[in-house]
């Protein structure tokens, strides 16, 4: 079942600046798939368009079977329902105890204060940080915020999960640990879509593998046990 498909995607921002130059490919049901390039490459657009926070200048692009150019702009939260993002500076309300961070999504969508507590438990459980529900951000270390992050991006239990560089800001073993929950959250059904330029990383975890320069899909292939 394909969960993302590009058709001859471009996008261009002011100044001709060419973000994304004709790509086209499709993303499976249950892939694990890493965009890698150099800075500058595209990647951070590649991810935008699949959320559509941006619109393709040319081109189509389909998510769960809905043709983002086409999508009211009334029916884009309830499409994002469906899609779990992390960002690499964690983005965490630090007033906030990490239950309540990410809690406030199924706020937001009205789920029973019940259902909350059980559904927060249960994520954070996933991610090893259950004993913390009552800390605040500024105490955990950046891998516990982070963490904190994917459980956030998880907790409505989407079927793509997208992720901006979420181990730019982390040291290679905490880095490592961050792409195991990945991983795990991948073996259960969800597609994963991550932005990184660690070549290493990538060496390591294995996955399906598309390579961006300047827009351009350039490579697309995919690793296993560290061997292209």
């Amino acid at each position: 079942m394909e969960m993302i498909k590009f058709f001859n995607v471009a996008k261009v921002y002011e100044g001709n600046n060419l973000a994304i130059d004709n790509a086209t490919l499709s993303i499976e049901k249950g892939d694990f798939c890493f965009v890698t390039g150099p800075s500058g490459a595209g990647k951070s657009t590649f991810l935008k368009l699949i959320l559509r926070q941006e619109l393709p200048t040319k081109g189509q692009i389909l998510v769960l079977g809905r043709n983002l150019s086409k999508l009211p702009m009334a029916q884009i939260p309830d499409f994002r329902r469906n899609i779990g993002f992390v960002f690499q500076d964690f983005k965490l309300l630090n007033r906030k105890t990490i239950y309540e961070n990410v809690a406030i999504v199924l706020q937001i969508l009205g789920t029973s204060f019940r259902e909350q507590r059980l559904h927060v438990f249960e994520i954070l459980r996933k991610v090893g940080l259950q004993h913390k529900l009552k800390s605040f951000p500024p105490m955990l270390s950046g891998g516990e915020q982070q963490r904190v992050a994917i459980a956030r991006a998880l907790i409505n239990k989407p079927a793509i999960l997208l992720a901006d560089e979420p181990t730019g800001n982390l040291d290679p073993d905490l880095s490592l640990e961050i792409m195991e929950i990945f991983k795990s959250i991948n073996r259960q059904g969800t597609t994963a879509v991550i932005a990184t330029h660690d070549k290493e990383l990538i060496r390591l975890i294995g996955g399906r593998i598309i390579c961006l320069d300047r827009g351009q899909i350039v490579d697309d292939y995919t690793i296993v046990g560290g061997k292209k």
